[in-house]
């Protein structure tokens, strides 16, 4: 009899055994499955990105992709601040996000409590700042060069589920551009040169043909490129007499007092000295300062398109 019930119990065991084991089997078959149904693959920039199938919390660490969520409509779950604010130019579109740290350095610990499902970053930040948003949710680094412009705001169509609005912009975007270049093509002449500096710190600066508004005016518009861009490295100094060597037809003038904290009077200074006031483009008022909000990016749709209406209102009126 006790043998009998040895051999029971060890029956029972093995029985219960096989079937927790089976049970475990199909948990973890559910578990794979639900972890493959669950996700998608998103191609970005050349790079495969696993993201959530359903895309609840998008968090937004750039202001490129602050700019393309206006654009489309887009109310993220949380956003960079510049100087502890959604930016101005973006606060009407953006309102109520919840913000997550400067521009230049999100907050891991405010971001890890929006627990977004993914992060637009920009490829402008170092590395190790990237690794450690990856840390919180997967994150694409988005692109400041305005040639990914339509990429960019694909990606942030197809993160939102706007894919129809990205490419009603972008039908418009080149609709406007064929009409911007036509009317420029008559008000211009084939040597007008037309650039667009920035004042920080006191100083002019000039940027590359490559960033900034530069590929827009000079690639996309097909506007004559001033030698000083086509010297320049990036961002680069240049004094207000080299500058006035250059004598410009037109000038965007991109200020903010932000920019020149040490001498917020900058630009006054700037626009009383005589050297300025002999320049060609000065004398013919052809400068326009803060035609366009001077923290637009320079290569989204949003700024793009702002930065027509600007021309628009301004040389080709």
């Amino acid at each position: 009899m006790k043998i009998f019930k040895q051999l029971y119990f060890i029956g029972l065991i093995f029985i219960l055994s096989m079937v927790l084991a089976a049970c475990g089997s199909s948990s973890n078959d559910k578990e794979e499955k639900a972890s493959s149904d669950d996700t998608q693959e998103i191609e970005y920039n050349g790079d495969t990105y696993e993201v959530p199938e359903k895309i609840d919390k998008i968090a937004i660490a750039s202001l490129e992709s602050m700019e393309d969520a206006a654009i489309l409509g887009v109310k993220p779950a949380a956003a960079v601040t510049v100087g502890g604010e959604i930016p101005d130019y973006l606060d009407m579109d953006l309102e109520g996000v919840e913000p997550v740290g400067e521009r230049k350095e999100p907050s891991y610990e405010a971001l890890l409590n929006v627990d977004p499902d993914v992060i637009t970053w920009t490829t402008k930040s170092p590395e190790e700042v990237t690794q450690q948003l990856e840390k919180v949710a997967t994150t694409f680094p988005y692109s400041h060069f305005s040639s990914d412009w339509d990429e960019n705001l694909r990606l942030m169509a197809k993160l939102s589920g706007k894919e129809d609005k990205a490419e009603e912009i972008i039908d418009d975007y080149n609709d406007k551009l064929a009409e911007t270049k036509e009317t420029l093509d008559k008000k211009l002449d084939n040597d007008d040169e037309v650039i667009m500096i920035r004042i920080r710190e006191g100083n002019i600066f000039v940027y590359s043909d490559d960033v900034y508004y530069n590929p827009f005016l000079y690639d996309e518009l097909e506007l004559t490129v001033p030698k000083a861009v086509e010297d320049a490295e990036a961002q680069e100094m240049i004094s207000l007499e080299k500058f006035a060597e250059m004598d410009p037809d037109y000038i965007f003038v991109q200020f903010s007092e932000d920019e020149n904290a040490d001498d917020p009077e900058a630009l006054k200074k700037l626009e009383d000295d005589p050297i300025w006031k002999s320049m060609k483009a000065v004398k013919d008022d052809h400068v326009y300062v803060n035609a366009v909000d001077n923290l637009a990016q320079g290569g989204t749709a949003w700024s793009k398109l702002s930065f027509m209406d600007a021309m628009n209102e301004t040389i080709a009126k």
